[in-house]
């Protein structure tokens, strides 16, 4: 591993025919950190998210992930990403084991053939979202929660260092979301990076050590108890946020 940022974006701009997506775009991320994405919606969360992994080609700007391409991020297994449970065909006949099984791919070389490390990291994995006892249903059969720790199972299962999570609490029951907000803590202390886009501004400050304001561009890129001043959430949200101390949902 070199001792390159975990993630570099440096003037990134996106446009969806006419319409601009992202602006100039530039933020870094350190080692180890997770990272709150906070704008609302349409403010680019998604398409951020998309340009980092390389699902989206900027027109403008580059993007580094621990000092290489997202290509290369990708082959290499360093990025998981976790899209927002709308970009998923929940009907699809795989099992709860199978979509976390997906993310040993990088690691079972062409034959796609599972050895025991594979089978072991996935038992792993399950058992720290506590759906060890689920994994035999197909994945359209959990609740909504269940399917965010799945997907996020998988994520675990790849051994990424940097993981890219869009909406992970969206939709989710209070024990998804505090087994959810507990891995990520911990899978921070054991150096990944985490970058996640949420709502929940009240949880925010638990949850990130740092957090980045986006609509179009960055606003703001400092601790939480920075970002979430009234001020820069007026910028992002509307003055209206000024007098409403529960925050934008």
């Amino acid at each position: 591993m070199t001792t390159a940022a975990a993630l570099r974006v440096d003037a990134v701009t996106v446009h969806y025919g006419p319409v601009l997506a992202l602006h100039d775009v530039t933020l870094t991320l350190q080692r180890g950190r997770v990272c709150g994405l906070v704008g609302m919606n349409g403010s680019g969360k998604s398409t951020l998210f998309k340009a980092v992994i390389g699902l989206v080609r900027p027109d403008a700007g580059t993007v580094h992930i621990y000092g290489t391409t997202p290509a290369a991020a990708r082959k290499a297994g360093l990025v998981g990403y976790m899209p927002q449970s709308e970009a998923i065909d929940w009907a699809f006949p795989l099992s709860v084991r199978d979509v976390v099984l997906t993310g040993r791919y990088g690691h079972m070389g062409s034959t796609r053939r599972a050895r025991a490390a594979d089978e072991h990291a996935v038992d792993d994995a399950l058992e720290r979202v506590e759906l060890a006892d689920y994994q035999h249903r197909q994945i359209g059969a959990l609740s909504g929660g269940q399917r965010k720790r799945a997907f996020l199972a998988r994520c675990i299962a790849q051994g990424a260092d940097l993981l890219l999570l869009d909406e992970p609490f969206a939709g989710v029951d209070k024990r998804s979301e505090a087994t959810i907000s507990a891995l990520l803590r911990e899978l921070a202390e054991g150096g990944t990076t985490i970058l996640v886009s949420t709502h929940d501004l009240h949880a925010l400050p638990d949850l990130a050590d740092e957090a980045i304001l986006l609509m179009g561009t960055v606003l703001a890129h400092d601790r939480p108890a920075i970002v979430l001043q009234p001020h820069n959430l007026a910028r992002a949200f509307g003055l209206n946020v000024l007098n409403d101390t529960s925050g934008p949902r």
